[in-house]
């Protein structure tokens, strides 16, 4: 049983007597244990109290209002949401009309996304559980202070702490220690959140935390997590969030509804998971019922990316399920549709689960739509139930229009499990008239159907159309052929095969792989170790384990054991497993020169490896450390659709393989999948790292940056964290505090590089503009990608990555000119 948070508050036997408020004694009573994993199959919930919030009265005049919209009644919010192809946004809305959603989405084509029904519109039936409405923070106006002295400052705060950025801010705060109190930080505070600036009233709050009179104080936090919430501010929402936790106290519903949200509106990686966390506590330890359109945002997030991605969300998108069904609220067609689709994907189907979905859209009144039929087809594909397969399809046929091209491709494969390949051509043939042209996806699985089924000069022949058809991609097919070819031995066929593939496509890790298994099984080993040291220089292609292990086999094979011990070593220092039947060939060729066969237990960083975490640092790099920082972890965080992203993991994870978890390191049959997330293990070796570049467990400058500034580091820095404009133009992202954004300026104009910096949300943007982009791209080209070169040089990114910086503008100067008071002061530092 995990520890419990009860929600209390001490109660005081006398009011506090101040010139500011005063907060009359109230009695709290204690939240019972909620065990924080409940059991979701309960059907009835029990019956629990709740932390009762009462408001903070002030002395006896009453307050104006403080905030704009009356803080008495539940404050409803409705979701509008549209989908950019991961994306979820959510938008709020302040009033009591009618909770209504209106999702529009693409049409999914060939790819397989879960579609929402346009119509998706929803009303609650059940009436929403408390929220904070009830809870306010009043505090007495200026003109009823008793000090003139205490009202001027007041006052005069008030005017100056919004005009200032986040250091001033605190300067000027730090300044006035002798005489601010609880209360009066508390005024200016609410007095920024009245005004609507409320993220000086969060760096107020800061500020207050960190005071000796400091005591918390749950409406205020509740009310500045709340707008910092609304305005998509999740990880300042979150520390707050997490201040209430801290005080063992149980956050608000609004704050836990509003976190949600603001969690499913932004696009950073983990933010959903984040969101699924957030709504689980808010039912498990708030004892809350969330609102239906909550309930319905989370779900159609999860189903939001593609099949593979999303059925990994299937136990979350289930627990959403039950809980629109026990608390009574509408369950929309959408969602039965949605779990059929997500329980469709799964490595192993739950028939039993669908037919009971099935049969509750039935009660429900809803009929089966072409997407569910679709889905029954996938599963029907996984399981090869042709009797299942060929009823669905016949309900398909029944809608009149063409059936969905996914159908046919589900169709191919069912047939293909039940040993059937010439049925699955035939789908393809009937595709082919009904269509004109079949799908991608259809002539993948058609080539693969047939190379299993080793039907040679059908698999060829398709081929060839789909070459001719001018189609993309093309290496998925080329891949079956070389492995149809590689089982029947014909490896001349293979090697023209692969030199085809070369021309048509780019170069692939699995495809180098199986030539060069072909090369070693016939012995040629001179054309062999040219192909793996061609995979070794190139950064898009690397090697792995397994193409350490077929060099190695033809080494030992052949006799070469003086080239068979470098081998080992490379796999030593990479940390690869060698298979069980080369070491005990390995361990007698390594026992004649007397060496015994030991991996090395110390782990060192090489001269390359730390320039390039240097600039990974810069770029946005990120150290997770323990709670005694002595253990350190480098996490590594990719974006899915950048272009420059794609290329750059793939030679990082092979580059760091040595220093990764376990759980990080691809399997021996993923040659190609690369993940978008993965991580080092904890080690001290990290610790410089950390505390130059991570202190307290946040992004940092050092001092001595401009040493570390080589060409290399800047050429990383500018891979993972930048990118060029069509103009032009390179932009580089930059975290830290202003003194070490100017250090890093200075070091850059030591280069004879001048630039501008412009401040957006909480990260600089360092821009090398005219000429000096060029001297840039001149001192970092020899060390960037071979890959990312062109795509670098023409400034071709995503939309994501230039929507980042589509709001700065560097024509009207910098932040760090040089007469900025902070270019000043490092120039008096040196």
């Amino acid at each position: 049983m995990l520890p419990v948070f009860c929600s209390h508050l001490v109660s005081c036997n006398n009011t506090h007597t101040n010139p500011i408020c005063t907060y009359h004694s109230t009695t709290f009573p204690m939240c019972p244990a909620l065990s924080v994993f409940r059991p979701i199959t309960t059907a009835h919930h029990h019956r629990r109290r709740r932390l009762a919030l009462s408001s903070i009265t002030l002395l006896q005049s009453t307050p104006p209002n403080i905030f704009s919209r009356s803080l008495t009644k539940p404050r409803r919010l409705r979701t509008f949401s549209s989908l950019y192809s991961a994306r979820t946004s959510v938008e709020h809305i302040d009033c009591n009309a009618p909770v209504e959603e209106v999702w529009d989405f693409p049409d999914p084509g060939d790819k397989d996304m879960f579609n929402f029904d346009s119509g998706f519109g929803l009303t609650e039936m059940s009436k929403p559980g408390s929220s904070s409405g009830s809870l306010s923070v009043e505090v007495k106006e200026l003109e009823e202070l008793p000090e003139q002295w205490r009202r001027s400052k007041l006052a005069w705060l008030c005017k100056e702490l919004p005009a200032h950025k986040q250091g001033v801010l605190v300067r000027v705060l730090n300044a006035q220690r002798k005489w601010v109190r609880q209360e009066d930080a508390t005024y200016l505070a609410v007095h920024c959140l009245r005004i609507r600036e409320n993220e000086t009233a969060f760096r107020v709050y800061k500020w207050m935390r960190q005071q000796h009179w400091f005591q918390f104080d749950f409406a205020l936090a509740t009310k500045l997590a709340d707008y910092m919430g609304k305005e998509r501010k999740h990880l300042k929402c979150q520390d707050i969030f997490d201040d209430i936790i801290q005080q063992g106290l149980v956050p608000a519903e609004s704050t836990f509804h509003i976190l949600t949200v603001a969690y499913l509106s932004s696009s950073s990686q983990g933010c959903l998971e984040q969101a699924c966390t957030t709504y689980n506590r808010m039912i498990q330890l708030g004892g809350y019922k969330p609102r239906l359109s909550l309930h319905n945002s989370l779900f159609r997030a999860l189903v939001s990316n593609p099949g593979d991605s999303a059925k990994h969300n299937l136990k979350q998108a289930e627990f959403v399920y039950h809980n629109l069904s026990t608390s009574g609220l509408e369950i929309h067609e959408d969602i039965y549709r949605g779990l059929i689709w997500l329980l469709s994907h799964q490595d192993v189907v739950d028939k039993e689960r669908i037919a009971s979905l099935r049969l509750e859209m039935n009660g429900a009144g809803f009929g089966e739509s072409k997407d569910v039929l679709v889905s029954i087809l996938r599963a029907c594909s996984k399981e090869g139930d042709v009797v299942e397969a060929e009823s669905t399809w016949t309900k398909l046929l029944s809608f009149g229009n063409r059936p969905p091209s996914l159908a046919f491709v589900y169709r191919m494969e069912v047939y293909a499990r039940v040993g059937e390949p010439m049925k699955s051509l035939e789908i393809f043939r009937s595709m082919q008239e009904l269509f004109g042209s079949p799908t991608v996806s259809a002539f993948h699985k058609v080539i693969e159907v047939l190379c299993n089924a080793q039907e040679m000069e059908l698999a060829e022949s398709v081929m060839t159309e789909f070459i001719n058809s001018g189609m993309k991609p093309l290496m998925p097919s080329y891949i079956d052929l070389l492995n149809l070819y590689y089982s029947l031995g014909l490896h001349d066929k293979l090697e023209a095969t692969f030199s085809q593939c070369l021309e048509n496509c780019d170069p692939n890790r699995s495809m180098f792989n199986i030539y060069l298994k072909s090369l070693v099984q016939i012995g040629n080993l001179e054309k062999a170790e040219e192909i793996f040291n061609q995979m070794y220089r190139n950064e898009a292609v690397g090697i792995n384990t397994r193409s350490c292990n077929l060099i190695l086999r033809g080494y030992l094979s052949s006799g070469d054991n003086i080239k068979a011990e470098k081998i080992y070593n490379l796999m030593c220092k990479k940390k690869y497993n060698v298979e069980p039947p080369l070491m005990e060939k390995l361990d007698f060729v390594l026992s004649l020169s007397r060496k015994v066969v030991t991996k090395p237990t110390i782990l060192k960083l090489s001269s390359n490896q730390r320039e390039i975490l240097v600039g990974l640092l810069l770029g946005g790099l990120q150290i997770v450390s323990d709670e005694s920082r002595k253990n350190h972890a480098i996490q590594f965080n990719f974006r899915e659709d950048s272009a420059t992203h794609n290329v750059l993991k793939r030679y990082l994870h092979y580059e760091y393989h040595e220093w990764l978890a376990s759980f990080c390191k691809a399997e021996d049959g993923a040659d190609d999948y690369i993940p978008c997330q993965f991580t080092t293990i904890s080690h001290s070796y990290f610790s410089f790292y950390a505390d130059q570049f991570w202190p307290s467990g946040r992004p940092a400058i050092p001092k001595l940056i401009n040493r570390w500034l080589s060409p290399r580091a800047l050429a990383y820095w500018y891979m993972y964290g930048g990118y060029r404009t069509s103009s032009g133009d390179i932009l580089l992202r930059l975290k830290g505090s202003q003194e070490g954004v100017a250090k890093v300026v200075q070091a850059l104009k030591m280069k004879s590089l001048d630039c501008r910096v412009k401040k957006k949300g909480k990260a600089f943007w360092i821009g090398l503009l005219g000429s000096n982009s060029t001297w840039f791209w001149k001192l970092v080209e020899p060390f960037i990608l071979d890959d990312l070169k062109d795509i670098l040089r023409a400034g071709e990114q995503s939309t994501s990555e230039m929507g980042e910086t589509r709001e700065i503008n560097f024509n009207s100067g910098s932040d760090f000119d040089s007469d900025s008071d902070d270019y000043q002061n490092l120039q008096g530092d040196r």
